[in-house]
């Protein structure tokens, strides 16, 4: 598995796709346990230009632009976070993968720890 270099990185994170050296990369990027946490890393990165760009150019005192762009960055990572799963499928579809193989692996990965929770489960209230 190869990690994209820096400017790369960046462009990913902007929605381009990485070359083909780095498909497994993408595969484990929205699959890893820390999947959601790199998403929002990739939406800090794409909304930090833009509330840049609201605070020097509405009008107004600084706190007034300050708490702009702050409503800015809610409305920003509410769609972030409400689109996420789709935004994994369509990064591991442009690596190659078929539609559907992030939230499969996920759930590979997670199915031995809800096989051991359903066993507790059950000899805690079942037996």
């Amino acid at each position: 598995m190869r990690r994209p270099d820096p400017f790369h990185w960046i462009a990913y994170a902007f929605g381009a796709g990485l070359p083909a050296r780095n498909r497994e990369w993408v595969l484990h990027d929205v699959t890893a346990p820390s999947w959601w946490l790199r998403h929002l890393a990739r939406a800090t990165v794409q909304l930090i230009p833009l509330l840049v760009l609201l605070y020097l150019v509405v009008p107004g005192p600084p706190w007034v632009r300050l708490m702009g762009a702050l409503a800015g960055a809610l409305i920003g990572y509410f769609y972030s976070v409400a689109y996420m799963n789709e935004s994994a499928e369509t990064r591991v579809g442009k690596a190659g993968y078929p539609v559907g193989s992030a939230a499969a692996t996920r759930e590979a990965r997670r199915a031995p720890d809800d096989e051991e929770a359903r066993r507790r489960y059950n000899a805690q209230w079942r037996d």
